[in-house]
């Protein structure tokens, strides 16, 4: 059968298929409903329309703060059966520009019957009844007259609320007159077709044991359209935007709504074996760290872990000497799942060396000095000094040669964190200079000066001491046997390395005959 053209609009539409939901089934769950509601609204209303008249019509608008409106609810007890009343008072001014030609009020009132249903969270609302309005058209003046028409019908309405986060809730109705009977201010018959649909932010103020507070942000489009008997037609729409104050009176007790049943979560475990990225060896002693709950690993690196929800899990694994390595894993219902998780050694901690290059000779630093430092080269600055950063803890060789200077090799030992340091003296090189043996020759017997003879048979030297028993010989550099020998003592041979350009202190106490 097709539907009367009343029910063929969009809120029509909408009520329908509340209807429909309603008949869904469901299990039960439990959920605090109220014994009686009372909402007081305050707000405006912005309202344009156009009434089709004598020549090109009339056109209207306005801008409302007075727009006021109050719904109560009742119910038996906190069963699913009850009634509602509202009232709303829409202020209402017609100005040209800045002049106020006509104001006044009208007023819409409705009461009925409603049921209410729970489809899970949300709950639903429907409700049939009788509906009040008074509806706005003007005389026929050079200066137009509101007149108030009356229309009365059948109303049909809905309200669905649907629970948000944080406690906040949403809201859609609807509102539809059939069955209409209208009037013109003169009595005359009429005709008028109009709808109402609205939307609501609830934000709860204050929660006791009998009674809640709700801030309801409001928002609501009527639209309604007249034909008067005379052909004169009438159209509106009417935007309201309000706040308004909800209480409603409880008893807390608990009634039954829909939810789906509860679904049983089988557990599954993991084991996560922890290794060396590098060699592959087993870590004990590394901490794997599940949310707030830690496991230390045992001697071959694993780790069991019981009871895990299904899903997704993610880890942290801990080991002195290793980088913080992140696993992720997929633990599946009733079943055991094992994670190899592989941790990269931290490179150790570096140390630096500074090294500075003197004269061996007079102690000043020499710039511009190359200087290897294990793999590492680099130059003195013009203190003599070079700095090497990122070394590796332990022994390591520094290599020093420049022109004119014999070449120098010395080791350091760098610590960990620690800045080192080491000084290089590099001594002169003096090729095909002499080099200088001086010394004095004594006797045991008391440290007398002798008058000596010293041989150097290589060197094709024969000298002899003066009466302090000093000398002083030069030869080139090499090694050489010297002999020494004097009057009434024991004669002596030495050996002595020289080189090039070198001094060298060489004391000789002989001992006398018959005497050690």
């Amino acid at each position: 059968m097709p539907l009367p053209p009343s029910l063929r609009t969009p809120p029509a539409r909408l009520v329908l298929v509340l209807l429909v939901l309603l008949a869904a089934p469901s299990v039960l769950a439990e959920e605090v409903a109220e014994h009686a509601s009372l909402r007081l609204r305050y707000g405006v209303a912005l309202r344009d329309g156009r009434q089709a008249d004598v020549g090109p019509g009339l056109t209207y608008e306005g801008l409302t703060p007075n727009d006021v409106s109050a719904v109560g609810t009742a119910w038996l007890g906190t069963s699913w059966l009850g009634a509602w009343a509202g009232v709303q008072r829409e202020g209402f001014d017609l100005r040209e520009g800045a002049l106020r030609i006509t104001g006044g009020s009208l007023l819409r009132a409705s009461v009925g019957p409603r049921a209410r249903f729970f489809l899970g969270p949300v709950r639903a609302e429907v409700g049939a009844g009788y509906g009040f309005a008074q509806l706005p058209h003007f005389h026929d003046s050079s200066e137009p007259v509101l007149l108030r028409g009356v229309r009365r019908a059948a109303v049909v309405n809905g309200r669905v609320r649907v629970p948000l986060p944080l406690g906040l809730g949403l809201e859609a109705r609807g509102e539809l007159p059939v069955a209409l009977s209208v009037r013109d201010a003169s009595g005359g018959r009429a005709e008028a077709t109009g709808f109402s649909a609205g939307g609501a932010l609830l934000v709860p103020l204050r929660r006791a044991d009998r009674w809640t507070g709700t801030l309801v942000l409001d928002f609501q489009h009527v639209q309604d359209a007249v034909t008067l008997a005379d052909g004169t037609e009438s159209r509106q729409r009417l935007r309201r935007l309000g706040a308004a104050l909800e209480l409603a009176w409880h008893e807390g007790t608990r009634v039954s709504r829909p939810v789906a049943p509860p679904v049983q979560v089988v557990p599954g475990r993991m084991t996560f074996r922890v290794l060396d990225a590098n060699t592959g060896a087993p870590l004990p002693g590394a901490r794997v760290v599940l949310g707030d709950e830690e496991r230390v690993a045992d001697a071959q690196g694993r780790v069991d872990v019981e009871s895990l929800p299904p899903g997704e899990v993610s880890a942290r694994i801990l080991a002195e000497g290793y980088a913080d390595t992140e696993a992720t894993a997929t633990v599946e219902a009733g079943a055991r799942s094992e994670l190899e998780v592989r941790a990269s050694p931290l490179p150790p901690p570096m140390g630096s060396l500074r090294v500075t290059v003197v004269n061996a000779r007079t102690g000043v630093p020499l710039p511009g000095v190359p200087v290897s430092v294990g793999t590492v080269e680099a130059r003195t600055d013009l203190t003599g000094q070079v700095d090497i950063a990122s070394l590796p803890p332990g022994p390591v060789s520094v290599a020093v040669k420049v022109a004119g200077f014999r070449m120098a090799e010395e080791a350091a030992f760098i610590v960990a964190g620690q800045a080192s340091s080491l000084s290089v003296p590099l001594a002169e090189d003096r090729k095909g200079v002499r080099a200088t043996l001086s010394g004095q020759v004594r006797s045991v017997r008391g440290g007398q000066p002798l008058v000596a003879t010293l041989l150097i048979t290589k060197a094709r030297v024969r000298a002899r001491t003066d009466a302090k028993g000093t000398f002083n010989v030069q030869v080139r550099g090499g090694t050489y046997r010297i002999t020494i020998s004097a009057r009434g003592h024991l004669s002596q041979t030495k050996v002595v390395t020289l080189r090039d350009g070198e001094r060298t202190i060489f004391n000789v106490d002989l001992f006398p005959r018959g005497k050690r």
